[in-house]
């Protein structure tokens, strides 16, 4: 029997599910867009085996149903396709970043020959949009469903299944718990960031040293304090009841070391360093989350004629696929340092080696 696969929203998380579907022995996957316009890229793509502008064609012969829409609208799709005439047992799940709320809102509404599994794929992307979508998005990284007590096992079994061609780690986590756990590594982050940013961007009004001495390390952990507005109004506000405590949480770590630095307490600061980097070096490093990670080479410029040509070429003519160059200059008459951006750990290392191979200082 033939599975069909029906995505609403085929941008990068949707795009890149039927990536990993599609041409599948038994499957057919089915893209809704919300514009002519935008189903015109999603043929350019040739992401899916067919588009349609209509909620009712993409879903009523569904098998599986994904909700690749963002958090605010996730509640108003799960309502339409509660008005339609579902395949009976059909499974809709989505892949939002909170799981409370379109959970609460599943078990509100009793769907009609369906049941509504909540995923959330922990990966991601510097870019957006179908054409960043990739086939290798989701490998090696997690994958939390966070079934009701009512979902049949049989049903959380297709699911698991069919998202074995993601390559992904399967977690099951209660939707609360997921909340919590995301609010903490990833939203606060987000926010930290913004505000730390929008800080020294207030600096900067009086003296525009503060951009311009803010390169390196300052721009890399604050980099995604540049992600979509739009997009995180929504997370913060659906997960405005988790993010309220740790920010008080928050606030008083800081307030911690106010007072370290107001009374002087320097093995109290040495103590929080210390446990700070003792939990950071158990972290997972070769596992994708929530946050994407960052695959950068630095090495110095100097001022030679076609330099840049000739390390461009070198990578290129071992297969090695740049995702973007940039020159940073801290003052004029000094070289430059050259950052190299790769999409992925393995071209980061071969063109580690190369380089080096080649005679070029090159640094982390």
């Amino acid at each position: 029997m033939t599975m069909h696969i029906s995505i609403f929203g085929v941008g990068l998380i949707g795009g890149s599910l039927a990536l990993c579907f599609k041409g599948k022995p038994g499957i057919t996957v089915t893209g809704y867009a919300h514009t002519e316009a935008y189903a015109d890229q999603v043929r350019a793509k040739g992401v899916v085996d067919h588009v349609t502008l209509s909620v009712e064609e993409a879903a009523r012969d569904a098998d599986v149903i994904f909700l690749c829409v963002p958090v605010g609208s996730l509640e108003y799709y799960l309502k339409q396709l509660n008005e339609i005439q579902l395949k009976p047992g059909c499974i809709i799940t989505d892949v939002g970043s909170t799981k409370a709320s379109i959970a609460e809102c599943a078990s509100q509404l009793e769907l009609k020959d369906a049941c509504f599994i909540g995923g959330h794929p922990m990966a991601g992307s510097e870019r957006s949009g179908v054409g960043a979508a990739s086939t290798l998005l989701f490998e090696n990284a997690y994958y939390v469903l966070t079934p009701a007590d009512n979902v049949p096992e049989e049903k959380l079994d297709t699911l698991a299944r069919l998202l074995a061609h993601t390559r992904a780690h399967i977690v099951r986590v209660e939707p609360r718990l997921h909340d919590e756990i995301v609010g903490a590594i990833s939203h606060l982050p987000h926010i930290i960031a913004v505000a730390l940013v929008n800080q020294i961007s207030a600096y900067n009004d009086d003296n525009a040293l503060y951009r311009t001495l803010a390169a390196g390390g300052f721009r890399d952990i604050t980099r995604i304090a540049s992600s979509d507005p739009v997009v995180w109004r929504d997370i913060l506000l659906n997960n405005r009841s988790v993010m309220l405590p740790l920010l008080r949480d928050w606030n008083e770590g800081i307030q911690r070391f106010m007072d370290m630095l107001e009374v002087g307490d320097g093995p109290a600061i040495e103590e929080a360093f210390r446990r700070a980097g003792e939990f950071r070096s158990v972290l997972p490093e070769r596992r994708k989350g929530m946050i994407v990670s960052q695959y950068d080479l630095y090495l110095d410029v100097p001022d030679h004629p076609g330099i840049i040509g000739r390390i461009a070429t070198e990578l290129g003519a071992n297969s090695i696929n740049l995702s973007n160059i940039q020159i940073i200059e801290s003052r004029e008459d000094v070289p430059g340092v050259m950052r190299l951006s790769f999409r992925n750990e393995v071209d980061q290392e071969r063109a580690k080696e190369l380089l080096l191979s080649k005679g070029h200082p090159v640094y982390q």
